[in-house]
């Protein structure tokens, strides 16, 4: 299979034979979509096709569970499936989740450690696409023939990749975060991203506030809403201990990054609040939701389409979890970590699969409705505070690791 330099030389010559318009046409096709997936393996490309793949697999997993009992009535033929009831619904969502987590932690332990391109890992990981499709659809229809004892236990380890995710993820934004705020605050860029900086924590604080207050009036409507309370008062001092620690003259991070960090934790708590249980009186909004067919359809795609590109973001971001960084980069070096891009889909796999069935195997949910249930609720919370004790570690280690170094090189006195 030609290389993408071998098709581009090409293409140049025959450019040389053709009028000044199919040149143009030329120039145009040669770096679209289709001619870089064509050309050859293009770890670029191979990105949006796992991406496609995945959310193949969310949809999948959906269907399964909203629409199964009337779609699949082959199934029900399935020595394993007794009736259907035990490959439909609740468990069909953990059987195609198994599915698609085996395909990407086969693809994790075939391309991990792949430093170069050119290599047959690299080729394997960017191409041979009509294989890999074909062992999808094999590793997605495997499970369904599995036992339901087998598929109960992955259910109970889907809780824990389902974590290992969140707090991949949680990292991966907080890095995001600390180095947007390093960045326009570097010598470089102090004076020209100075205005910008801080409108933007201007506004990051302005919606932080205001989002508070809408929270404590959808919310927590009476004094008997105590949970509820709770959740929203909490983000508030979380807030205000992110931004006095980010103030410290010691660390002196300014307010870009806890203002984006009070950004990220009251969305949190929206959505934990937004997880709690229609019927909840104090959660009216949600219940408003549930009866409007039409906005609850939006909310669950918008949740799904948010969930493939979290976790497609996610995956391309293993610099962040470097713990040594070489900065001599070659030119023939893979441009993200592929066993750390396939690790983060198969852990988001386990994590789509707690997410429609609301972090309970044993938990029936209602059509179209995502991550519902106290279960999820409490698991948004945890993920919101331990966000914030991440982000204050990552600004109080440096200052606690110098003082460690100091005491070390400061000789003692006899």
């Amino acid at each position: 299979m030609a290389t993408v330099e071998e098709y581009r030389i090409k293409v140049q010559e025959e450019e040389k034979s053709m009028s000044s318009s199919n040149k143009s046409i030329i120039r145009l096709m040669e770096y679209s979509w289709f001619s870089q997936f064509y050309a050859g393996p293009n770890p670029w490309m191979a990105r949006y096709v796992y991406g496609l793949i995945f959310l193949a697999a969310n949809l999948l997993a959906w269907a399964v569970r909203d629409y199964g009992q009337s779609a699949l009535t082959e199934v029900k033929r399935l020595k394993e499936c007794h009736g259907g009831s035990n490959c439909l619904g609740t468990e069909g969502v953990l059987r195609v989740s198994l599915g698609c987590f085996t395909f990407y932690i086969t693809m994790f332990l075939s391309t991990v450690g792949t430093k170069r391109l050119h290599e047959n890992r690299d080729a394997w990981h960017s191409g041979w696409w009509s294989a890999k499709i074909a062992m999808c659809i094999g590793l997605m229809i495997l499970p369904f023939f599995l036992p339901t004892t087998l598929i109960h236990l992955y259910g109970e380890i889907a809780h824990f990749g389902a974590g290992i995710f969140l707090l991949i993820q949680l990292i991966s934004i907080i890095s995001f975060i600390m180095w947007l705020n390093k960045c326009c605050r570097s010598e470089n860029y102090a004076e020209r991203c100075q205005f910008h900086v801080r409108s933007l924590s201007m506004a990051s604080y302005g919606t932080c506030i205001v989002g508070i207050i809408l929270l404590y009036i959808w919310y927590a409507p009476q004094l008997s809403c105590i949970l509820n309370i709770l959740f929203i008062t909490v983000t508030l001092l979380l807030l205000h201990l992110m931004t006095l620690v980010s103030l410290n003259p010691r660390i002196n991070a300014g307010l870009l990054a806890p203002g984006l960090m009070g950004l990220y934790i009251v969305f949190i708590c929206w959505c934990a609040i937004r997880s709690e249980p229609p019927t909840e009186k104090c959660n009216k909004k949600a219940e408003a939701a549930a009866k409007a067919d039409w906005l609850t359809i939006i909310s669950f795609v918008i949740a799904v389409l948010a969930m493939v590109i979290a976790t497609f973001s996610t995956g391309i971001d293993s610099e962040s979890f470097q713990f040594t960084k070489d900065e001599k980069q070659r030119d023939d070096d893979v441009p993200y970590g592929y066993g750390f891009f396939h690790f983060v889909f198969a852990m988001g796999a386990m994590y789509f699969a707690m997410l429609l069935i609301g972090w309970n195997t044993h938990h029936t949910m209602k059509k179209w409705t995502i991550d519902v249930g106290w279960t999820s609720t409490w698991v948004r919370i945890v993920n919101e505070w331990l966000a914030a004790c991440v982000y204050i570690w990552m600004l109080v280690a440096p200052l606690i690791w110098k003082k460690r170094q100091a005491a070390e090189s400061t000789p003692e006195i006899m």
